[in-house]
């Protein structure tokens, strides 16, 4: 019973990835690819990785699974928000069809 959800779990993860990779051919701007590369590692990696430690069935595993799951969940979204950051103070455009950029408006004069 476990091994068919953990198949499932890391089909699932898979098709995620794919997905994200999709996202980073198709997306028209580096932020918006930055986003689906996160979504991308935050959904499918996960996945893939809890499918993986419920196929193993030790106790080992389990640990270090937990282990992995804990790092991608921080460091994840914390490189991606500091890349885009690093990416719009080096003056990179965003697309010509966004509407509105937060940032710009905050001021960066706040560092």
């Amino acid at each position: 019973m476990t091994e068919g959800i953990g198949y499932a779990l890391v089909g699932l993860g898979v098709t995620f990835d794919v997905v994200g990779c999709l996202g980073l051919l198709r997306l028209p701007d580096v932020y918006s690819r930055m986003q689906a590369a996160t979504k991308c590692v935050a959904l499918g990696t996960l996945l893939i990785v809890a499918g993986a430690v419920l196929m193993a069935d030790s106790s080992a595993v389990l640990a270090k699974g937990a282990l992995c799951l804990i790092f991608l969940v921080l460091t994840s979204p914390t490189g991606s928000h500091a890349l885009a950051r690093a990416a719009h103070r080096s003056g990179t455009p965003l697309w010509e069809g966004s509407l509105l950029d937060r940032l710009a408006e905050d001021g960066e004069e706040r560092r």
